[in-house]
C-alpha cells in the first residue's frame, strides 16, 4: 500500500495570516506552495508519488486564484478520493476592523478592492469564503495574535507528535584562522586544551582519526570541560525548541579547525544523538596541511 500524503489547504481572509502559515508550515517540513491553481493538483500529485521524496504539503489557495471555488472542491474530492492523501483544510480568519487596520498599516489595496474601499473588498470576500469556511477542518481567528502566536498555534495543531524529529542540531567544527561561522547560534572555543599539533605523529592527523580523538579525550582538562558543556547543551536544547526554533547550530573551534575541535564535535554528535536529529560537519578539516602554522 502506497504510505498516504499529508495535504493541508491554508486558505482564508487577505490579511488574516497566510503568509506566517506558510512559513510555519515550511518550517514544519512541508512542501509549501502558493497560489497553485487548483486544477493543477492531480499533475502535481503525480509528480510528488514519482519523486518519493514529499510526504507533507500545503498548499495555499486564494481568490487570487480567480476559479477558486468550483475547483477547490473538485481538488479536495480527488485528494479525498485516492485513499493515499490524508487532507485538511486551514482557514485563517479576523475581524473586519482587524483587517482594514491592517491593510491601512501596510498601504495594501485589497485583491477585491483595487479601485474601491478596503471594507467593500473584505465584505466581498467574507460572503465568497463563506462556504469554505463552513468545511474547513480548523478555523484560526488572528485578531489578537502576534505572528509568533500564530505560528505557535500552527505547531500545536499540526506538528508530529514526535516533536524532535522536526528539531535538529547542526554540531560544526572550525578553525578560528579561518574566521568563525556566521549560521552559528552557539560558539565554543577549545583552544584551551592541549594542542595534538605539537606531538609530531599527530601533526598530520585530524581528531577523526583515533589516535588524536584518544590524546584530546584523555586529557583531565578535557572530561571535565566536555561533561559541563555536554549538560550546558541538554539543558538549553529544550528551551530553543519551546520557542519555536526548527534547528540549532554549535559551532566548536580550535585555532586551525583539524584537531581539537573535530574531536569535541565527533563526540557531541554521537552523545545528542540519542535525543535529538543530529548532523556533524567540519568546515576546515580538508584545508592543506601546509597552510596551517598551528591546528
Amino acid at each position: 500500500m502506497a504510505q498516504q500524503l499529508k495535504l493541508v489547504i491554508i486558505t482564508g481572509m487577505s490579511g488574516a495570516g497566510k503568509t506566517v502559515a506558510m512559513q510555519s508550515f515550511e518550517d514544519l517540513g512541508y512542501f509549501v506552495m502558493d497560489n497553485m491553481p487548483p486544477k493543477l493538483l492531480p499533475k502535481f500529485w503525480q509528480l510528488v508519488r514519482q519523486s518519493g521524496n514529499v510526504k507533507k504539503v500545503a498548499l495555499v489557495v486564494d481568490l487570487r486564484s480567480r476559479e477558486f471555488f468550483d475547483d477547490l472542491q473538485e481538488m479536495i474530492a480527488i485528494s479525498l478520493s485516492t485513499g493515499t492523501v490524508d487532507t485538511s483544510v486551514l482557514f485563517l480568519d479576523a475581524s473586519d476592523a482587524e483587517l482594514v487596520a491592517r491593510y491601512k498599516e501596510t498601504r495594501r489595496a485589497h485583491p477585491l478592492a483595487m479601485d474601491g474601499r478596503v471594507l467593500d473588498g473584505i465584505h466581498q470576500e467574507r460572503s465568497l469564503l463563506s462556504e469554505m469556511k463552513e468545511r474547513a477542518d480548523l478555523v484560526i481567528n488572528t485578531d489578537h495574535l502576534t505572528p509568533r502566536q500564530l505560528r505557535e498555534d500552527i505547531f500545536e495543531q499540526f506538528e508530529n507528535q514526535d516533536k524532535q524529529s522536526e528539531f535538529h542540531v547542526e554540531i560544526l567544527s572550525f578553525g578560528y584562522k579561518y574566521g568563525l561561522p556566521i549560521d552559528a547560534d552557539i560558539v565554543m572555543d577549545v583552544r584551551f586544551l592541549p594542542n595534538p599539533y605539537y606531538v609530531t605523529e599527530l601533526k598530520s592527523l585530524t581528531g577523526r582519526d583515533p589516535a588524536v580523538y584518544d590524546y584530546v579525550m584523555k586529557q583531565p582538562a578535557t572530561e571535565f570541560f566536555y561533561k559541563q558543556f555536554l549538560e550546558l547543551l541538554k539543558l538549553t536544547l529544550p528551551g530553543y525548541q519551546k520557542e519555536g526554533k526548527t534547528s540549532l547550530t554549535v559551532a566548536i573551534g580550535c585555532t586551525g579547525g583539524q584537531h581539537r575541535s573535530v574531536a569535541i564535535t565527533e563526540r557531541l554528535g554521537k552523545d545528542l544523538s540519542q535525543d535529538y536529529r543530529v548532523h556533524v560537519s567540519h568546515r576546515d578539516v580538508e584545508k592543506r596541511k601546509e597552510t596551517v602554522n598551528r591546528s
